[in-house]
């Protein structure tokens, strides 16, 4: 990467806490590039959609905002939801519209245990575990597939369908986007999460798949693990874990579960990548929009500011992204703690901590 290299980046806020923790991330960003002696930088152009924009105009997002966004090297978005639209609505209305259309078909989510946040597990205090959810996002059980009928038939009688799309293609390149970063990983093992005994139809076409990438992997270790299953593995032998694929509506499901293990679903980073680089990729917290403290200064930056670390990484930063994670460990262990974590500190506070963690550190020469 030549020296003087802006990146442009679409900035979503969307709703509540998101306001918050991306306005939070950037000042993160932004400081990087300010001790970076010219290096890089970034230019930030924030689109106002969301709930509040639904109010006004009736839509999530502008209805050319794809157009708007297609040219991005890529997009930080916050978080969506507030009682005014039902769920589903602002969900497929801006987040999914966006994942779905700019084909970002892999989820990264790592479950991050920080020192100085207390985990649940209680195996988390003497066992190092670190391991990541590689989530299939463009089908699965949120491919948007079915419908509902039969409401004339009068109250109680309405059908609904919902169907989960399973391709092979599909699941092809999500098992060799899993198998090629678990190469790049101390432990080289590959965790497929299925339900091939119940469901026959996609499950089984999952399995059948994921076999026969394998064996163009053996370098990698493998294992084949029923859904209930592996969520009592998350708790139980969590040590095991270093890559685990799973169909859209499991990893979604098994991250959260993770990041609830590693403290706070407010730690919880992700990236949606387009990995062909067709469409900007996009990266966000986990974590929703809060309601209750949203506007309070309290919400958890850390989810945010990790998830600009993955972009980071997207951008060929890797040692800039390696000094985000080490500023947000030296913050957390230093017991700056939002209440989500068993601290008092504010949003601002953290992010100060981060901050200034991020420029006694210097960069690598």
């Amino acid at each position: 990467m030549g020296a003087n290299q802006t990146f442009s980046i679409a900035s979503i806020p969307a709703d509540g806490v998101g306001k918050e923790v991306v306005a939070a991330g950037r000042r993160v960003l932004d400081a990087l590039a300010e001790s970076s002696n010219g290096k890089f930088a970034f230019d930030w152009t924030e689109f106002p959609w969301g709930s509040e924009y639904y109010a006004r105009t009736g839509q999530m997002m502008d209805p050319k905002g794809l157009d708007a966004l297609k040219d991005f090297d890529a997009i930080y978005f916050g978080a969506v939801g507030w009682e005014n639209v039902p769920d589903h609505i602002s969900l497929w209305g801006l987040r999914l519209n966006i994942t779905q259309n700019f084909d970002q078909w892999a989820n990264i989510r790592p479950v991050k245990f920080l020192p100085g946040v207390q985990s649940p597990l209680r195996k988390a205090d003497n066992t190092q575990l670190d391991w990541v959810v590689v989530r299939e996002n463009s089908e699965g059980e949120y491919a948007g597939l079915g419908g509902r009928n039969l409401s004339g038939r009068g109250p109680g009688n309405e059908v609904a369908l919902q169907t989960a799309l399973f391709t092979e293609k599909g699941c092809e390149r999500i098992m060799r986007f899993a198998f090629d970063l678990a190469r790049t990983r101390t432990v080289k093992r590959v965790s497929s999460v299925t339900k091939s005994n119940a469901q026959q139809y996609g499950m089984v076409l999952w399995d059948e798949v994921f076999n026969r990438v394998a064996l163009d992997y053996p370098d990698v270790q493998t294992e084949s693990v029923l859904v209930d299953a592996m969520s009592a593995k998350f708790i139980l032998k969590p040590e095991d874990l270093s890559v685990v694929v799973a169909s859209n509506l499991n990893a979604d499901i098994l991250s959260d579960l993770g990041s609830a293990l590693a403290g706070s679903l407010g730690l919880a980073a992700s990236a949606n990548l387009n990995p062909e680089r067709r469409f900007p990729s996009m990266f966000e917290p986990v974590h929703g929009s809060a309601p209750d403290i949203a506007g309070q200064g309290i919400s958890n930056p850390i989810g945010a500011i990790a998830s600009a670390a993955l972009m980071l990484d997207h951008f060929g930063l890797h040692e800039e992204a390696r000094r985000v994670e080490a500023a947000i460990e030296a913050a957390t262990g230093a017991g700056h703690l939002t209440r989500d974590v068993g601290g008092d500190a504010t949003t601002e506070d953290v992010t100060g901590a981060i901050i200034k963690a991020l420029t006694l550190a210097p960069a690598a020469v």
